[in-house]
């Protein structure tokens, strides 16, 4: 397979050199991972959904500041967010032209953000769902495999069987998600019919991101079986082991009622994992591709080898 030829249409669709995009994670990509990988070739995007519309606003600031001439980046917008409406109407009071949309319907603002001129992507986590998200009109999906981090469908379809049942479904690009993150991974997922790859656990292991480095520390001395899907009753989200996530286990085992679940998640666990750094009582999300990442590279030291493949 040629792979030079490999993302046309995504890289037409983005504006960008390189059909890789940067998954727009909760608080670790701000505006200094989106703009490194935006500059580096690909693009980057906010993590918008722990960030409050001022937030929003300040890396928005920033990110523009940091582009290189000619580059831009887009938002991750979960939209069962509370705050989803005023983040939309930040991002384009700052110019922002690409949504990528999670966490509910793609019905919701698919139509106003096209009718603004911007450019829609929906996460998907199933063929049914990725035709749903066709029919509401976005410009392209990621299917994301259950390997990913953080929340997850219900399905637990892997990668390497949602690829290509989605491609077979829709007619619009498909930008495959889950357990990429490498060379040979990003290869796989071409050949599987995507048109373009999203990473997240990656380029959270990078020196640009925002992850506090008892984090990274964490990650790196991770093996391939040091993550589980947890909080299936709740909302399903794959994490770390460490002792918050073996305290979870221990409620979902003893069937806890759901609101026992949301007792023990309480308010800022992700903050007190991911950003502050606190490893044993934080919700650490992570993907399966925890176990096979051993380094912290530069953004522009990651994307010089991706570019290799095209």
């Amino acid at each position: 397979m040629n792979f030079k030829d490999c993302g046309k249409d995504i890289c037409e669709l983005f504006n960008i050199d390189y059909p890789i995009i940067q998954g727009g994670m909760v608080w670790v990509s701000g505006s200094k991972l989106a703009a490194a990988v935006s500059n580096a070739g690909g693009l980057g995007l906010i993590g918008a959904g722990s960030m409050k519309p001022e937030l929003l606003k300040e890396h928005l600031k920033k990110a523009h500041d940091l582009l290189e001439d000619g580059k831009h980046i887009g938002v991750n917008v979960p939209l069962l967010y509370r705050l989803a409406e005023e983040q939309i109407q930040v991002c384009l009071d700052a110019g922002i032209k690409i949504f990528f949309t999670s966490a509910g319907s793609p019905k919701k603002y698919t139509k106003f953000l096209k009718d603004q001129g911007c450019t829609v992507v929906h996460v998907t986590s199933s063929p049914a769902l990725a035709k749903k998200c066709e029919d509401a009109g976005v410009d392209a999906i990621v299917a994301e495999g259950f390997e990913a981090g953080g929340h997850n469908g219900r399905d637990e379809i892997t990668t390497m069987c949602l690829i290509p049942q989605v491609c077979d479904t829709v007619k619009i690009p498909v930008i495959a998600a889950g357990g990429i993150f490498d060379k040979r991974t990003i290869k796989a997922a071409l050949c599987l019919g995507a048109s373009g790859v999203q990473l997240g656990t990656r380029f959270l292991m990078t020196k640009e991101s925002s992850a506090h480095q008892n984090y990274k520390d964490k990650i790196i001395a991770a093996g391939p079986g040091d993550t589980r899907l947890q909080m299936k009753p709740h909302v399903p989200v794959r994490l770390l082991k460490n002792k918050f996530a073996t305290e979870s286990l221990k409620l979902e085992l003893e069937c806890a009622p759901v609101e026992k679940l949301i007792e023990h998640l309480g308010k800022g666990r992700a903050k007190l994992g991911m950003l502050d750094g606190d490893t044993d009582e934080g919700e650490l999300e992570v993907g399966q591709a925890s176990g096979a990442i051993k380094d912290l590279p530069s953004v522009s030291e990651l994307m010089k080898d991706f570019s290799t493949i095209f």
